[in-house]
Order: C-alpha cells, then sequence, then structure tokens
C-alpha cells in the first residue's frame, strides 16, 4: 500500500528524502548513543551516499543530525560550520561495507566524553531509516518508537529485570528483540517502547549488575 508520506514525502529541508532528511535520522540517533553532542564523528559513506551523498547534503544532513536538529530545521545548511563552532571534529570518507547494504547507507563512530559507538544506518526512501547495527550486534530499528538500548550479560532473568521495571513504571513494550554472540557473552537488548521510561525505571534497570551499556534514543520518525 502506497501512504500519503511516499507521496509528498517527510517535512524537510531538501533536496532529497533520503540523502537529506533520512540522514539527518540516522545522525540524531548516533547522537543519542553516546547522550549528546559528540566530541568527534567519523562518517563512513557506502553506495549512493558515497557517489552523491556531498552533491546533496548528506554530509551537512548527517552533522546537523549529530548537533540535534531535525530533518526540517533550517540551521542544516549551516551545520557543517555549526559543528566547528559547537568543537566537534567531523571527518567524511566513502568506503565499500561488506556485505548485503541498502545503497543510501553509513557507518558513524561518534565519541564523548571518553564513550564511543557505532552504528550503521540506511535511509531507505521518504525521510525513513533502518539501523542495522550498533557497536558490532546486528539490530532492526527505525526509529518510530522511543527505544532502550541495553548490551548485558547474557545470564537468566535479565530480560525479565528490564521488563518488570518497565511495567512498573506502566510503560508497554512495542516490541522486544535480544540477539547475542555466544551463550554467557554479552547480548544486547532492543526494547521499543508506547511512552518514554521514567529516569527511575532507567537508573532501576542500568544499576543490575548485569547490564553493561543502556542508551535510550527518542523516536525520530
Amino acid at each position: 500500500m502506497v501512504s500519503l508520506l511516499d507521496i509528498i514525502g517527510p517535512v524537510m529541508v531538501g533536496p532529497s528524502s533520503s540523502h537529506t532528511a533520512g540522514a539527518c535520522r540516522i545522525g540524531i540517533i548516533a547522537r543519542a548513543l553516546v547522550g549528546g553532542t559528540p566530541d568527534e564523528a567519523k562518517v563512513e559513506l557506502h553506495g549512493s551516499f558515497a557517489r552523491t551523498g556531498i552533491g546533496h547534503g548528506t554530509d551537512r544532513a548527517i552533522a546537523g543530525g549529530l548537533l540535534g536538529y531535525l530533518p526540517d530545521d533550517e540551521r542544516l545548511r549551516e551545520s557543517l560550520e555549526a559543528a566547528t563552532a559547537a568543537g566537534m571534529k567531523v571527518t567524511f570518507e566513502n568506503t565499500t561495507l561488506r556485505g548485503d547494504h541498502h545503497p543510501n547507507t553509513t557507518r558513524i563512530t561518534v565519541t564523548r566524553d571518553g564513550k564511543t559507538a557505532t552504528l550503521t544506518g540506511s535511509s531507505i526512501g521518504a525521510g525513513r531509516i533502518l539501523i542495522t547495527a550498533i557497536d558490532g550486534f546486528r539490530v532492526d530499528l527505525d526509529g518510530t518508537y522511543t527505544t532502550l538500548v541495553v548490551v548485558a550479560q547474557d545470564r537468566p532473568g535479565a530480560v525479565a529485570r528490564v521488563a518488570r521495571a518497565l511495567a512498573d513504571q506502566d510503560v508497554n513494550l512495542a516490541t522486544m528483540k535480544v540477539s547475542r554472540r555466544q551463550k554467557g557473552g554479552d547480548a544486547i537488548h532492543v526494547y521499543e517502547l508506547d511512552s518514554p521510561p521514567s529516569e527511575a525505571a532507567v537508573e532501576e534497570i542500568r544499576a543490575h549488575s548485569s547490564v553493561r551499556t543502556l542508551r535510550v534514543i527518542e523516536r525520530v520518525a
């Protein structure tokens, strides 16, 4: 079924919903992984992003997202200059990512206050995105929900602890997916939520001995 969004596109600063609106949203999620504007960002552009992205403003869109600008923010046009003024060092390079990736794909590595995170994301049309990897773990999230991304030791009770903390605050789970590299190692939990979690719920989850990292990603779609 063709939606109205597919026909008229998102509200955005142009010229391209894929190369600008979607790219901006990927930048916003990368920013969320380190809790704010990064000190440094390395942006690797793959496929069409590499071939035509600069001409379509992909670099400015991603930089704007890293600064917290939304796709319809006029400041996107001067985001590279704003990044420099904010003290964010951002570099761009073309690459060919291994595996099967959408043509409009980027891998972004961000660092803030000594914390580093890497994501791989694709802009799949009409401003929509798909994040396929975070810190080497395969994921599948599109930014349409507030999302908790938890890396925790793979052991009994880890998922139940998160679910209970959210339920105690009346936060409903829309989707949940857990994947691991090996039994007993680290696993990544992705919880898409119908409403934002309270700070109390976040702190309760973070305090669990199995949890390595917890990130809250606000909805961007």
